[in-house]
């Protein structure tokens, strides 16, 4: 069994394709070509944590796999993760493991890349100033990610901690070729943005309909099972795309609040989720058709993303000869 530390998964992805890669793999998805139960956790109410178990067979990519991730929002997120994570890949034909692997540098980049996929799908090919809300390993990779697919100019950060906020401002530029600031509140960096990508642990929304500019596009991937990211006013006007209406309208911790709670208030009924990210790419389903149309992508996550970045790593390691190959039995 080959086994690839994080190191070795850094640096065996590579952006541009994984955002490929997972255009084929939400395409499959929509289409009903892959399986993917809903996501099941074992919860640590003492900490606000849980340890899920997230397995998906994507048969265009010959990938078999199961993740099992922890989200503990109480570490500190620089030494210490709050999503750590580890895949087990299987031999679809036997059901033999094939591959032990690193999944917390995973999560990060597929999460990223596929908030990318969403831009570049739906926000306008202008877009040229970019929100990130939130000062994380999301919000790094988000960063990157929407930068491959927007001729982004500038990026305006904003966090709950104006320090950390500071630092990633410092610390973009020496990757990305754009200008970068910190500002002090979520309002400030939405502001005038084109595309805004929220990666927080928020409790109240920190996208507000009033904040925002005609012709954004957001891109939600928070979490938190006490809160939301996005406002009421935000929802019922905006487009709304997702990877998956089951998993986005499950029970929690596979759904999200973002469209649950104003689905349980009144405010939009289950029909309101426009399209999935696969029925745009099939062209089922239309995209953005007005300049000014706010469009939102809410993501929860769903384990084709891991197993479509699963197949590109274990792929490139065997090329390249990288790892280490263990013996179980």
């Amino acid at each position: 069994m080959l086994a690839l530390g994080r190191s070795q998964v850094e640096a065996l992805l590579d952006m541009d394709s994984l955002i490929d890669a997972l255009a084929s793999a939400m395409a499959d998805l929509s289409a009903g070509h892959a399986s993917v139960p809903d996501r099941v956790a074992a919860l640590v109410p003492q900490r606000e944590g849980f340890l899920a178990a997230m397995p998906g067979f994507l048969p265009s990519a010959g990938v078999l796999m199961t993740k099992l991730v922890s989200l503990f929002p109480h570490n500190d997120g620089a030494r210490l993760p709050t999503h750590q994570a580890l895949i087990v890949a299987f031999d679809p034909d036997t059901g033999e493991p094939t591959a032990l692997l690193d999944g917390t540098a995973i999560t990060a980049a597929r999460t990223g890349a596929c908030s990318a996929l969403s831009a570049r799908l739906l926000a306008r090919e202008d877009a040229t100033v970019l929100a990130v809300l939130g000062t994380g390993v999301q919000a790094r990779s988000h960063a990157r990610a929407i930068c491959r697919v927007r001729p982004v100019q500038q990026i305006r950060v904003a966090g709950r901690d104006p320090a950390k906020a500071a630092a990633l401002a410092e610390e973009l530029p020496a990757v990305l070729d754009a200008e970068v600031q910190a500002v002090n509140t979520y309002a400030e960096a939405l502001d005038g943005a084109d595309i805004a990508a929220a990666t927080t642990h928020a409790v109240e929304p920190v996208i507000r309909r009033s904040w925002l500019t005609p012709g954004v596009h957001i891109t939600s991937v928070g979490y938190n099972p006490a809160g939301r990211e996005i406002d009421d006013d935000t929802v019922a006007e905006a487009l709304v795309c997702v990877e998956s209406r089951r998993s986005v309208l499950a029970p929690l911790p596979a759904g999200s609040n973002d469209l649950l709670m104003p689905i349980r208030d009144g405010v939009i009924t289950a029909d309101h989720v426009h399209a999935e990210l696969g029925e745009l790419i099939a062209g089922s389903k239309p995209g953005r058709t007005a300049p000014d149309q706010i469009t939102l992508y809410k993501s929860v996550g769903v384990a084709v993303q891991d197993a479509a970045a699963t197949a590109l790593v274990v792929a490139s390691a065997r090329e390249q000869s990288i790892g280490e190959e263990i013996t179980l039995r």
